[in-house]
Formats: structure tokens, sequence, C-alpha cells
């Protein structure tokens, strides 16, 4: 399997509700994120797909969260806005933009912090998860 990794990332401000600590109060990140793409087989050309590509679905993704309040949009105005509800959204949207018979995005990670991550992956690719047919 080969896997490909693009950075891209956005800043947003956002609280946590029902959260006992400073987290409860506004306050606002720089956050990065990993968005991990894999194919069994390369194309004619030798890649998975060319990273621009990956980037410019990312992008767009990112501008509809940057520079927002994250509470105030649909996805997160009943789930709270923690790394790994944004990592799951960010991930479900560049599913339906990118899946295809050949690539799938593995994974994505949310970093709010440069020591604080979270990662969402699906099940059915986590490596710990037995494939019962």
């Amino acid at each position: 399997m080969y896997e490909l990794k693009v950075l891209t990332g956005f800043s947003s401000a956002h609280y946590l509700r029902n959260f006992k600590g400073k987290c409860e109060s506004l306050h606002g990140h720089n956050w990065r994120v990993e968005i991990w793409v894999a194919a069994l087989e390369l194309d004619e050309t030798g890649l998975v797909i060319d990273f621009s590509i990956i980037k410019s679905l990312a992008n767009e993704i990112m501008d509809q969260i940057d520079h927002k309040c994250l509470n105030d949009l649909s996805p997160f105005k009943e789930k709270n806005p923690t790394s790994e509800n944004i990592a799951y959204y960010i991930y479900e949207h560049m599913k339906k933009k990118l899946n295809d018979n050949r690539i799938k995005v593995t994974h994505v990670g949310v970093w709010e912090s440069d020591t604080s991550c979270a990662f969402y992956q699906p099940n059915n690719t986590a490596p710990w998860t037995e494939n019962k047919t």
C-alpha cells in the first residue's frame, strides 16, 4: 500500500460546552491538519494522486472553517468543536471529495497545539480491527 500525507491548517475560535475548565471560555487556535490518503496501486504516471489535488480539496474545506467561531457553524451547534470532532468533520468532507475505487482517505489528524492532537480513522481501516467475513 502507498500512503501520502498532506499538511494544511486553519485558524479559528471555539469553546467547549459543558466543560469544566479554561476551554469553556472562547479561545482560538492555529490548527494544523494532517490528511492521509492511500492506494494499493499507483496510476499510470506512478502516483497515488498529485499532491496539489489533495491540497486543493483540503483548502476548500479549510476555507469553510478558517477565521470562524466553530460553535457558530452548523456541524458544531450541537456537537462540541473538539479536536476529535473537527478531525471527523474534515475526514467526512475529504472522503466525499476524494474517495474512489483506487484512492481512500485513511485518517485525519488535527493539532490544536504543538503537543496535542486527535486523529480520526474509521473502524474499518484501523490496524487493530479484525476483518470478519
